[in-house]
């Protein structure tokens, strides 16, 4: 067997495990469903008026803002935002927590990226 005959299979080999990492790379990427882009989408319209160019660029952030924090973690930002507005003791406690102040840092930030990136 020649040199070459001995290479193929491993070129072969290297071939399919990039094809496998590039699919789970967009996997992990695109891990948000449409349902939360659509609602992400439809919230930056209406805080950036409802144009063409707001879908374009709103939909250009909820992707930057989707590479930067997977979805779980933008989860739970999102709750502590929704619960931190709740005026009782359990608000308090989403006001205040360590854990929520560091899942809000990180939803700004990748929205923050995402204004640069986009807007």
């Amino acid at each position: 067997m020649t040199l070459v005959g001995l290479l193929r299979p491993v070129a072969a080999l290297g071939a399919l495990l990039t094809a496998v990492a590039i699919a789970h790379a967009a996997d992990v990427v695109n891990d948000y469903p449409t349902s939360a882009r659509a609602e992400y989408v439809y919230g930056c319209m209406k805080a950036n008026g409802e144009t063409r160019q707001s879908i374009e660029q709103c939909s250009c952030s909820i992707d930057v803002v989707a590479s930067l924090l997977p979805y779980d973690r933008y989860v739970t930002a999102e709750t502590v935002l929704s619960m931190s507005q709740v005026r009782s003791t359990l608000g308090s406690e989403f006001r205040t927590s360590g854990q929520a102040t560091t899942a809000l840092n990180e939803l700004r930030r990748a929205q923050a990226e995402a204004e640069v990136r986009c807007f």
